[in-house]
């Protein structure tokens, strides 16, 4: 009933953004980390600032999620692991750079409609809790190729590269005759 008087609110004021009870009793919500939860949340803002338009086409940067309260280095494991726990997904991989080379990743909320499609929802693809907690830990610490190697090529940012002549004496190309070594451990000249 409540108190003689007073109106009851009818409903919620200002933008929201919905999430079923079922999604966040699911298993795989339940093993997001906080880092995920962030980059779930700024997503979500996002597509508010979008109008609920864009979803699939929702720019976020790095600069966005750090002003939003995660960390830098927490940014990358937390995408993948809202990715692989079937939360969103990388339409659009973005790139770092300088000005007319730089380009945002772009993202779609799987769970939200698109302009022309029904929620996906894969989160639900994961059923018991301790799947979902192995996709999210292997997620976290696995990186992409590209990355690992950026990342061993540039440990050293002060040493300079070393520069590979294209022609050595095991790679020159010469009239004169050459020595070989056979496999079977002999050696034949040219």
């Amino acid at each position: 009933m409540g108190i003689p008087g007073r109106q009851r609110s009818k409903g919620i004021k200002g933008q929201w953004a919905p999430r079923t009870i079922d999604m966040l009793r699911s298993p795989a919500h339940r093993a997001l980390s906080l880092s995920a939860l962030r980059v779930l949340a700024r997503l979500e803002i996002e597509l508010a600032d979008h109008g609920g338009n864009d979803n699939g086409k929702l720019p976020v940067t790095y600069d966005d999620f750090e002003a939003y309260g995660v960390h830098r280095h927490s940014i990358a494991p937390g995408i993948r692991e809202a990715e692989a726990l079937g939360f969103i997904e990388i339409t659009e991989r973005g790139q770092a750079g300088n000005a007319e080379f730089r380009r945002p990743t772009l993202f779609r909320i799987t769970f939200r409609n698109t302009g022309r499609a029904d929620p996906t929802d894969e989160w639900r693809q994961i059923k018991t809790e301790e799947e979902a907690k192995a996709i999210a830990r292997q997620a976290r610490k696995n990186r992409n190729p590209v990355s690992v190697f950026a990342k061993s090529r540039c440990r050293n940012r002060h040493r300079k590269p070393q520069i590979h002549s294209a022609e050595t004496t095991t790679t020159c190309v010469s009239a004169e005759s050459t020595t070989t070594l056979d496999i079977s451990g002999g050696i034949r000249t040219q």
